[in-house]
Protein backbone atom coordinates (compact mmCIF):
# COMPACT_ATOMS: atom_id res chain seq x y z
CA UNK A 1 0.00 0.00 0.00
CA UNK A 2 1.38 3.31 -0.98
CA UNK A 3 0.61 6.48 1.09
CA UNK A 4 0.25 9.59 -1.34
CA UNK A 5 0.28 13.05 -1.53
CA UNK A 6 -1.29 14.68 -4.74
CA UNK A 7 0.09 18.56 -5.46
CA UNK A 8 -2.13 19.87 -7.48
CA UNK A 9 -5.22 18.13 -6.54
CA UNK A 10 -7.69 19.90 -8.98
CA UNK A 11 -5.94 20.01 -11.55
CA UNK A 12 -5.41 17.94 -15.12
CA UNK A 13 -2.88 15.79 -13.77
CA UNK A 14 -4.48 15.51 -10.40
CA UNK A 15 -7.78 14.52 -11.35
CA UNK A 16 -6.14 11.49 -13.62
CA UNK A 17 -4.05 10.50 -10.71
CA UNK A 18 -6.97 10.19 -8.99
CA UNK A 19 -9.13 8.27 -11.46
CA UNK A 20 -5.80 5.88 -11.86
CA UNK A 21 -5.57 5.39 -7.91
CA UNK A 22 -9.61 4.95 -7.83
CA UNK A 23 -9.56 2.02 -9.60
CA UNK A 24 -6.58 0.22 -7.16
CA UNK A 25 -7.70 1.40 -3.84
CA UNK A 26 -5.73 -1.64 -2.44
CA UNK A 27 -2.60 -0.48 -3.45
CA UNK A 28 -3.45 3.46 -3.01
CA UNK A 29 -4.25 5.15 -0.01
CA UNK A 30 -4.31 9.45 -0.45
CA UNK A 31 -2.67 10.74 2.18
CA UNK A 32 -3.03 14.52 1.43
CA UNK A 33 -4.53 16.69 -1.33
CA UNK A 34 -3.36 20.27 -2.40
CA UNK A 35 -4.77 23.00 -4.23
CA UNK A 36 -4.64 26.38 -5.15
CA UNK A 37 -7.65 28.15 -4.56
CA UNK A 38 -10.85 25.57 -5.73
CA UNK A 39 -11.76 24.22 -1.99
CA UNK A 40 -15.19 23.01 -2.94
CA UNK A 41 -13.38 20.39 -5.72
CA UNK A 42 -10.41 19.47 -3.30
CA UNK A 43 -12.96 18.57 -0.38
CA UNK A 44 -15.16 16.76 -2.58
CA UNK A 45 -11.76 14.69 -3.96
CA UNK A 46 -10.97 14.71 0.05
CA UNK A 47 -14.35 12.97 1.04
CA UNK A 48 -14.38 10.69 -2.45
CA UNK A 49 -11.07 9.47 -1.46
CA UNK A 50 -10.75 9.58 2.45
CA UNK A 51 -7.72 12.03 2.36
CA UNK A 52 -6.26 12.38 6.08
CA UNK A 53 -5.02 15.89 5.11
CA UNK A 54 -5.97 18.98 2.51
CA UNK A 55 -3.79 22.28 1.68
CA UNK A 56 -4.72 25.37 0.05
CA UNK A 57 -1.82 27.66 -1.01
CA UNK A 58 -4.51 30.46 -0.97
CA UNK A 59 -4.95 31.81 2.32
CA UNK A 60 -7.46 33.81 1.43
CA UNK A 61 -10.20 31.13 1.06
CA UNK A 62 -9.49 30.02 4.43
CA UNK A 63 -13.12 30.97 5.90
CA UNK A 64 -14.85 29.62 3.19
CA UNK A 65 -13.11 26.31 3.14
CA UNK A 66 -13.80 25.36 6.60
CA UNK A 67 -17.68 26.84 6.25
CA UNK A 68 -17.99 24.31 3.62
CA UNK A 69 -16.24 21.42 4.81
CA UNK A 70 -18.07 21.74 8.20
CA UNK A 71 -21.19 21.67 6.00
CA UNK A 72 -20.04 18.65 3.72
CA UNK A 73 -18.83 16.78 7.67
CA UNK A 74 -15.72 16.19 5.85
CA UNK A 75 -13.65 14.39 8.25
CA UNK A 76 -10.39 15.94 7.38
CA UNK A 77 -7.54 18.28 8.62
CA UNK A 78 -7.49 21.86 6.73
CA UNK A 79 -4.30 23.92 6.42
CA UNK A 80 -3.58 26.88 4.23
CA UNK A 81 -0.41 28.70 3.12
CA UNK A 82 2.83 27.49 1.17
CA UNK A 83 4.40 25.77 4.10
CA UNK A 84 1.88 23.68 4.10
CA UNK A 85 2.12 22.47 0.88
CA UNK A 86 5.77 21.48 2.34
CA UNK A 87 4.33 19.40 5.44
CA UNK A 88 2.49 17.59 3.48
CA UNK A 89 5.06 16.82 0.76
CA UNK A 90 7.84 15.82 3.72
CA UNK A 91 5.86 13.86 6.07
CA UNK A 92 6.91 10.69 7.51
CA UNK A 93 3.98 9.16 6.52
CA UNK A 94 3.92 9.86 2.46
CA UNK A 95 5.56 7.24 0.74
CA UNK A 96 5.09 9.06 -2.97
CA UNK A 97 4.55 12.42 -3.68
CA UNK A 98 2.59 13.04 -7.15
CA UNK A 99 4.66 16.99 -8.22
CA UNK A 100 1.91 18.04 -10.38
CA UNK A 101 1.63 21.58 -9.60
CA UNK A 102 2.10 23.74 -12.58
CA UNK A 103 4.82 26.48 -12.35
CA UNK A 104 7.18 27.65 -10.10
CA UNK A 105 4.65 27.63 -7.28
CA UNK A 106 5.58 23.98 -7.26
CA UNK A 107 9.54 23.99 -6.80
CA UNK A 108 9.66 24.24 -3.02
CA UNK A 109 7.16 21.35 -1.83
CA UNK A 110 8.85 19.47 -4.87
CA UNK A 111 12.08 19.77 -3.31
CA UNK A 112 10.79 19.43 -0.08
CA UNK A 113 9.84 15.77 -1.22
CA UNK A 114 13.13 15.47 -2.95
CA UNK A 115 14.96 16.33 0.61
CA UNK A 116 12.86 13.73 2.76
CA UNK A 117 13.95 10.67 0.27
CA UNK A 118 10.26 10.44 -1.22
CA UNK A 119 9.51 8.64 -4.80
CA UNK A 120 8.61 11.82 -6.50
CA UNK A 121 6.25 11.64 -9.69
CA UNK A 122 7.55 14.61 -11.52
CA UNK A 123 4.79 16.63 -13.38
CA UNK A 124 6.35 19.38 -12.68
CA UNK A 125 9.03 20.60 -15.48
CA UNK A 126 9.72 23.86 -14.19
CA UNK A 127 11.47 22.23 -10.90
CA UNK A 128 13.97 20.74 -13.22
CA UNK A 129 14.22 23.80 -15.72
CA UNK A 130 14.62 26.29 -12.66
CA UNK A 131 16.75 24.53 -10.73
CA UNK A 132 18.57 21.47 -12.75
CA UNK A 133 21.81 20.54 -10.93
CA UNK A 134 20.77 21.34 -7.82
CA UNK A 135 17.06 19.63 -7.60
CA UNK A 136 18.96 16.21 -9.33
CA UNK A 137 22.03 16.17 -6.76
CA UNK A 138 19.66 16.84 -3.65
CA UNK A 139 17.78 13.56 -4.42
CA UNK A 140 20.94 12.01 -5.15
CA UNK A 141 21.83 12.88 -1.71
CA UNK A 142 19.04 12.31 -0.30
CA UNK A 143 18.30 9.01 -1.72
CA UNK A 144 14.82 10.53 -3.62
CA UNK A 145 13.16 8.41 -6.81
CA UNK A 146 12.37 10.62 -9.58
CA UNK A 147 9.69 9.12 -11.88
CA UNK A 148 8.81 11.24 -14.62
CA UNK A 149 5.10 12.14 -15.79
CA UNK A 150 5.49 14.28 -18.82
CA UNK A 151 4.21 11.94 -21.31
CA UNK A 152 7.86 12.31 -23.57
CA UNK A 153 9.94 12.25 -20.50
CA UNK A 154 7.74 8.83 -19.60
CA UNK A 155 7.85 7.51 -22.72
CA UNK A 156 11.79 7.86 -23.16
CA UNK A 157 12.29 6.15 -19.59
CA UNK A 158 10.44 3.25 -20.97
CA UNK A 159 12.41 3.37 -23.61
CA UNK A 160 16.19 3.19 -22.27
CA UNK A 161 17.74 -0.20 -21.59
CA UNK A 162 17.95 -1.55 -18.06
CA UNK A 163 21.22 -0.75 -18.04
CA UNK A 164 21.38 2.52 -19.05
CA UNK A 165 23.75 4.67 -17.58
CA UNK A 166 23.06 8.57 -16.48
CA UNK A 167 24.99 10.84 -18.55
CA UNK A 168 26.65 8.37 -20.75
CA UNK A 169 24.51 7.65 -23.99
CA UNK A 170 27.66 5.96 -25.56
CA UNK A 171 27.63 3.22 -22.67
CA UNK A 172 24.27 2.49 -23.08
CA UNK A 173 24.40 2.24 -26.96
CA UNK A 174 22.34 5.28 -27.71
CA UNK A 175 23.02 7.52 -30.77
CA UNK A 176 20.30 10.16 -29.64
CA UNK A 177 17.04 11.01 -27.91
CA UNK A 178 14.03 12.16 -30.41
CA UNK A 179 11.66 14.27 -28.13
CA UNK A 180 8.27 14.73 -30.02
CA UNK A 181 5.71 17.43 -29.86
CA UNK A 182 2.48 17.61 -31.69
CA UNK A 183 2.93 21.35 -32.83
CA UNK A 184 -0.30 22.09 -31.13
CA UNK A 185 -3.13 23.85 -32.51
CA UNK A 186 -1.13 26.02 -35.35
CA UNK A 187 0.82 23.79 -36.80
CA UNK A 188 -0.80 24.97 -40.42
CA UNK A 189 -1.84 28.09 -39.50
CA UNK A 190 -0.86 31.63 -41.89
CA UNK A 191 1.98 32.99 -39.62
CA UNK A 192 0.25 36.51 -40.55
CA UNK A 193 -2.59 35.40 -38.73
CA UNK A 194 -0.72 34.54 -35.10
CA UNK A 195 -1.04 38.71 -33.72
CA UNK A 196 -4.71 37.97 -33.99
CA UNK A 197 -4.81 34.29 -32.22
CA UNK A 198 -7.04 34.64 -28.81
CA UNK A 199 -6.61 32.69 -26.15
CA UNK A 200 -9.48 30.59 -26.20
CA UNK A 201 -8.04 29.05 -29.90
CA UNK A 202 -4.63 28.81 -28.09
CA UNK A 203 -6.18 26.92 -25.36
CA UNK A 204 -7.99 24.40 -28.00
CA UNK A 205 -5.27 21.73 -28.12
CA UNK A 206 -6.34 19.15 -31.15
CA UNK A 207 -4.75 16.16 -29.11
CA UNK A 208 -4.78 16.69 -25.09
CA UNK A 209 -6.63 18.37 -22.42
CA UNK A 210 -4.50 20.40 -20.71
CA UNK A 211 -5.05 23.65 -18.40
CA UNK A 212 -4.88 26.68 -19.88
CA UNK A 213 -0.91 27.24 -18.98
CA UNK A 214 0.34 24.42 -20.09
CA UNK A 215 -1.91 24.71 -23.25
CA UNK A 216 -0.42 27.74 -24.20
CA UNK A 217 2.98 26.96 -23.65
CA UNK A 218 1.68 24.05 -26.06
CA UNK A 219 0.75 26.57 -28.94
CA UNK A 220 3.95 28.47 -28.80
CA UNK A 221 5.98 25.35 -27.95
CA UNK A 222 7.72 26.90 -25.44
CA UNK A 223 6.44 23.59 -23.76
CA UNK A 224 8.62 21.45 -25.61
CA UNK A 225 11.97 23.67 -24.99
CA UNK A 226 10.88 23.46 -21.29
CA UNK A 227 10.41 19.87 -21.68
CA UNK A 228 14.00 19.79 -23.71
CA UNK A 229 15.36 21.41 -20.36
CA UNK A 230 13.97 18.98 -18.44
CA UNK A 231 15.19 15.73 -20.35
CA UNK A 232 18.62 17.21 -19.69
CA UNK A 233 18.72 17.48 -16.50
CA UNK A 234 16.36 13.92 -15.93
CA UNK A 235 18.78 12.04 -18.02
CA UNK A 236 22.20 13.46 -17.85
CA UNK A 237 21.79 14.65 -21.61
CA UNK A 238 23.73 17.15 -23.55
CA UNK A 239 21.66 19.55 -25.52
CA UNK A 240 23.07 17.89 -28.80
CA UNK A 241 21.80 14.51 -27.22
CA UNK A 242 18.35 15.55 -27.99
CA UNK A 243 16.42 15.90 -31.61
CA UNK A 244 13.36 17.32 -31.29
CA UNK A 245 10.45 16.20 -33.71
CA UNK A 246 6.93 17.38 -34.69
CA UNK A 247 4.55 14.45 -34.89
CA UNK A 248 1.18 16.21 -35.16
CA UNK A 249 -0.92 12.75 -34.05
CA UNK A 250 0.78 12.19 -30.82
CA UNK A 251 0.43 8.61 -30.85
CA UNK A 252 4.14 8.20 -30.36
CA UNK A 253 5.03 10.12 -27.13
CA UNK A 254 9.03 9.88 -27.82
CA UNK A 255 11.97 7.57 -29.01
CA UNK A 256 15.14 6.39 -28.25
CA UNK A 257 17.80 6.14 -31.27
CA UNK A 258 20.27 3.08 -31.10
CA UNK A 259 24.06 3.41 -32.22
CA UNK A 260 22.69 -0.29 -34.17
CA UNK A 261 20.20 1.53 -36.43
CA UNK A 262 17.18 0.64 -34.07
CA UNK A 263 14.70 2.97 -32.88
CA UNK A 264 12.47 1.94 -30.00
CA UNK A 265 9.26 4.46 -29.90
CA UNK A 266 6.47 3.86 -26.85
CA UNK A 267 3.26 4.50 -28.71
CA UNK A 268 -0.40 5.11 -26.82
CA UNK A 269 -3.43 7.35 -26.61
CA UNK A 270 -2.61 10.76 -25.84
CA UNK A 271 -3.78 10.32 -22.55
CA UNK A 272 -1.98 11.22 -19.34
CA UNK A 273 -3.90 8.16 -16.95
CA UNK A 274 -1.08 6.06 -19.13
CA UNK A 275 2.63 7.63 -17.70
CA UNK A 276 0.20 8.09 -14.28
CA UNK A 277 -0.41 4.69 -14.29
CA UNK A 278 3.48 3.40 -15.17
CA UNK A 279 5.17 5.93 -12.45
CA UNK A 280 2.82 4.71 -9.45
CA UNK A 281 2.87 1.15 -10.12
CA UNK A 282 6.86 0.84 -11.65
CA UNK A 283 8.09 -1.40 -12.21
CA UNK A 284 5.04 -3.45 -12.40
CA UNK A 285 2.60 -2.32 -14.56
CA UNK A 286 -1.44 -1.51 -13.72
CA UNK A 287 -4.53 -0.96 -15.68
CA UNK A 288 -4.93 2.70 -16.47
CA UNK A 289 -8.38 2.88 -17.61
CA UNK A 290 -7.26 4.01 -20.60
CA UNK A 291 -8.24 1.55 -24.02
CA UNK A 292 -5.29 0.07 -26.32
CA UNK A 293 -4.07 1.55 -29.50
CA UNK A 294 -6.18 0.08 -32.38
CA UNK A 295 -4.01 -0.13 -35.13
CA UNK A 296 -6.66 -0.56 -37.57
CA UNK A 297 -7.89 2.64 -36.75
CA UNK A 298 -4.58 4.65 -36.90
CA UNK A 299 -3.83 7.55 -39.52
CA UNK A 300 -0.60 8.24 -41.36
CA UNK A 301 2.32 8.87 -39.16
CA UNK A 302 3.79 12.22 -40.09
CA UNK A 303 6.62 14.09 -38.44
CA UNK A 304 8.94 17.32 -39.73
CA UNK A 305 11.34 19.71 -38.07
CA UNK A 306 9.94 22.96 -35.61
CA UNK A 307 10.18 26.34 -37.68
CA UNK A 308 11.87 28.56 -35.88
CA UNK A 309 9.84 31.52 -37.10
CA UNK A 310 6.43 29.60 -36.19
CA UNK A 311 7.83 28.79 -32.74
CA UNK A 312 10.72 31.81 -31.25
CA UNK A 313 9.65 30.55 -27.91
CA UNK A 314 11.19 27.23 -28.56
CA UNK A 315 14.59 28.03 -30.16
CA UNK A 316 14.54 30.73 -27.17
CA UNK A 317 14.24 27.72 -25.04
CA UNK A 318 17.15 25.80 -26.43
CA UNK A 319 19.43 29.43 -25.97
CA UNK A 320 19.07 29.17 -22.69
CA UNK A 321 19.83 25.66 -22.33
CA UNK A 322 22.91 26.97 -24.17
CA UNK A 323 23.28 29.21 -21.80
CA UNK A 324 23.70 27.97 -18.64
CA UNK A 325 21.17 27.48 -15.43
CA UNK A 326 20.33 30.98 -14.86
CA UNK A 327 19.31 31.61 -18.56
CA UNK A 328 16.55 28.76 -17.51
CA UNK A 329 15.85 30.13 -14.60
CA UNK A 330 14.79 33.63 -16.09
CA UNK A 331 13.34 32.44 -19.12
CA UNK A 332 10.96 30.07 -17.09
CA UNK A 333 10.16 33.20 -15.03
CA UNK A 334 9.47 35.35 -18.05
CA UNK A 335 7.57 33.02 -19.84
CA UNK A 336 5.05 32.38 -16.63
CA UNK A 337 4.24 35.90 -16.31
CA UNK A 338 4.24 36.72 -19.94
CA UNK A 339 1.35 33.60 -20.39
CA UNK A 340 -0.32 35.06 -18.10
CA UNK A 341 -0.41 38.40 -18.97
CA UNK A 342 -2.02 37.01 -22.59
CA UNK A 343 -4.72 34.98 -20.69
CA UNK A 344 -5.55 38.21 -19.29
CA UNK A 345 -5.81 40.00 -22.56
CA UNK A 346 -3.26 42.74 -22.04
CA UNK A 347 -0.80 41.38 -24.81
CA UNK A 348 -0.80 39.51 -27.87
CA UNK A 349 0.00 36.01 -28.75
CA UNK A 350 3.36 37.41 -30.74
CA UNK A 351 3.68 39.28 -27.98
CA UNK A 352 5.05 36.12 -25.73
CA UNK A 353 7.80 35.57 -27.19
CA UNK A 354 9.14 39.15 -28.39
CA UNK A 355 8.92 40.13 -24.27
CA UNK A 356 10.36 36.37 -23.39
CA UNK A 357 13.29 36.96 -26.02
CA UNK A 358 13.39 40.77 -23.94
CA UNK A 359 14.19 39.27 -20.74
CA UNK A 360 16.82 36.53 -21.56
CA UNK A 361 19.03 39.38 -24.04
CA UNK A 362 19.61 41.23 -20.73
CA UNK A 363 20.73 38.90 -18.35
CA UNK A 364 23.97 38.24 -17.00
CA UNK A 365 24.29 34.81 -16.44
CA UNK A 366 25.19 33.79 -12.72
CA UNK A 367 25.57 30.87 -11.22
CA UNK A 368 23.05 28.95 -8.53
CA UNK A 369 23.93 27.39 -5.65
CA UNK A 370 21.08 26.72 -3.03
CA UNK A 371 17.09 26.93 -3.76
CA UNK A 372 16.97 30.83 -2.58
CA UNK A 373 19.61 31.94 -4.89
CA UNK A 374 17.02 30.49 -7.30
CA UNK A 375 13.85 31.90 -5.82
CA UNK A 376 15.92 35.54 -6.03
CA UNK A 377 16.52 35.14 -9.72
CA UNK A 378 12.92 33.62 -10.61
CA UNK A 379 11.46 36.66 -8.21
CA UNK A 380 14.09 39.22 -9.96
CA UNK A 381 12.99 37.77 -13.58
CA UNK A 382 9.42 38.28 -13.37
CA UNK A 383 9.65 42.21 -12.05
CA UNK A 384 11.66 42.86 -15.69
CA UNK A 385 9.42 40.91 -17.79
CA UNK A 386 6.67 42.26 -15.56
CA UNK A 387 8.30 46.11 -15.87
CA UNK A 388 8.18 45.95 -20.15
CA UNK A 389 4.43 44.94 -19.91
CA UNK A 390 3.41 48.10 -18.30
CA UNK A 391 5.55 50.02 -19.86
CA UNK A 392 4.21 48.62 -23.44
CA UNK A 393 0.33 49.25 -22.10
CA UNK A 394 1.42 53.06 -21.37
Amino acid sequence: MQTLTILGATGSIGKNTLDVVKRHTDKYQVYALTANSDYQTLLSQAKDFNAQHIVLADVSVKDDALALAASMKVTVKCHFGADALVYVSRHAEVDTVMAAIVGAAGLLPTFAAVEAGKRVLLANKEALVMSGEIFMSKAKQCGATILPIDSEHNAIFQCLPQRFEYGDLSASGISKILLTGSGGPFLETDLELFSDITPAQACAHPNWDMGQKISIDSATMMNKGLEFIEACWLFGLQNDDIEIVLHPQSTIHSMVQYTDGSVIAQMGLPDMRTPIAHALAYPARIQSGVSPLDFSQLRDFTFSTPCHKRYPNLYLALRAARMGQSACTVLNAANEVNVAAFLAGDISFNDIARFNAQVLDTHQLVKLTTIEEVIQCDNAAREIAQSAISESLC
